[in-house]
């Protein structure tokens, strides 16, 4: 073979190297796609209650329930029934929630509040199989049988659960307690939303009106049933 020959391989047998920088890029552009639709996916309970209550909301109507920014997440903690047995948490979710929190021993207005937050569920009409009503009990009081057996059957649910837990897991302005609100947790498990408790015929008027909005706008993610 010629020297001209043999130099012509040679050039022919040379490659370039691909940068490492330039092929870990479409990965690295992968991940970060998938990280910002998770966040999106997490956030779109809130961009929707916003949307609703602040874009497609009639001008002139001023919303009666006070919406929880940033919401509080479902905590990890231990709930129990009323027998004393575990019940996670999590089986809470899937649900929109209108939440009571008080002691179990429900004084005369402890009483009206869940009166009211039933008749309440009772007026969302054909979107009521998509709301549960819970009573969270804040210590250890026996709650009386009558009560009980009441709320029971209207299908409420009843839990104890430790003050820690539901200050975690609700938020209320300074000066106020659990005990002076309703509510309202998204099927996620946020707590998103609050009622004053108790409320009057036009605040409650008010107050269904906001969940209308509510359940309406997350109704294409949120179809009725666990």
């Amino acid at each position: 073979m010629s020297q001209s020959e043999a130099d012509k391989v040679l050039e022919l047998s040379v490659h370039s190297l691909p940068n490492p920088a330039e092929a870990g890029r479409p990965a690295l552009i992968t991940s970060r796609v998938k990280l910002l639709a998770i966040v999106f996916i997490c956030s779109l309970p809130v961009l929707l209650a916003y949307l609703t209550f602040y874009v497609v909301r009639p001008q002139g109507e001023a919303s009666f329930g006070q919406l929880i920014s940033p919401v509080r997440v479902l905590p990890e903690a231990p709930a129990t029934n009323l027998d004393g047995q575990p019940v996670p948490l999590s089986s809470l979710k899937g649900q929109w929630l209108l939440v009571k929190v008080d002691g179990g021993a429900c004084a005369q207005n402890c009483q009206k509040q869940l009166l009211l937050l039933r008749q309440f569920r009772l007026t969302l009409g054909k979107d009521m199989d998509r709301v549960d009503w819970v009573w969270l009990i804040n210590d250890q009081t026996a709650v009386e049988p009558v009560l009980r057996q009441g709320l029971t059957k209207d299908k409420a649910t009843l839990l104890r659960l430790a003050p820690p837990a539901l200050q975690a897991w609700f938020d209320v302005p300074a000066g106020k307690s659990l005990s002076d609100y309703i509510f309202v947790v998204d099927p996620m498990g946020n707590t998103m939303m609050r009622f004053p408790a108790p409320f009057d015929t036009a605040g409650a008027a008010k107050a269904r009106r906001d969940m209308d909005h509510l359940l309406r706008a997350s109704l294409p993610w949120d179809p009725p049933g666990r």
